[in-house]
């Protein structure tokens, strides 16, 4: 199905999300109207190689299962399975998390312009589609300024296709994603007191 026509008050919000996604280093951008997309379905398991590695992203309220996608960017997963497995996402927030659109973490300042102490990566952008369970990097303007900082998206997101690295699918428990508590839409999603992941750990093919 798709999105209806924006009406004037989204138009109204829209412009005020563009003003305020100048003050955060690390952004995904968020269309006008990302409510009333039709819903994709996961990617299913038996679609996922034997070989693939499965980060398990615990949250306080169970457990989601990411299948990493080092066929469509090597660089990036090898960097989320380097911070994953030394324990750096433990205990980090998700601080910006807007409705119908995508939740962000990754950033050990909380704040969305934090990253890790290993450089930057260039992009990986490939032809894979941003559909509701894919999880891609975040970076600022500069396409190769991804490090850390990822997000799940919760709803097809097209426009974000070929703007930004995907590295992973969601294989199970989305609809804990979904339960993150959400940020006010007019803050650009910044959340109030955030949920936090308990930790984030990559299972390597033998």
């Amino acid at each position: 199905m798709a999105a209806h026509a924006p009406k004037p008050t989204n138009r109204r919000v829209g412009l005020l999300v563009l003003a305020l996604v100048a003050l955060f280093g690390v952004v995904v951008v968020w269309p006008y109207t990302p409510f009333g997309q039709t819903e994709t379905p996961m990617i299913a398991q038996a679609e996922i190689p034997a070989d693939t590695p499965v980060a398990a992203l615990t949250l306080a309220d169970g457990e989601v299962l990411i299948a990493l996608r080092p066929d469509l960017a090597p660089n990036h997963v090898a960097r989320i399975t380097e911070l994953a497995n030394s324990g750096f996402y433990d205990g980090i927030v998700f601080h910006r998390v807007i409705p119908g659109f995508m939740a962000q973490t990754g950033d050990p300042t909380g704040t969305g312009t934090g990253g890790s102490d290993l450089p930057n990566l260039e992009a990986e952008f490939s032809n894979a589609n941003f559909t509701r369970g894919t999880v891609g990097m975040a970076r600022s303007a500069n396409p190769n300024s991804a490090n850390s900082q990822f997000f799940i998206v919760t709803a097809d997101s097209p426009h974000l296709n070929g703007q930004y690295t995907l590295f992973g699918n969601v294989i199970s428990g989305m609809e804990l994603v979904d339960n993150i508590k959400q940020g006010d839409q007019r803050a650009n999603g910044v959340v109030d007191d955030p949920d936090a992941m308990i930790s984030l750990r990559v299972a390597t093919p033998k």
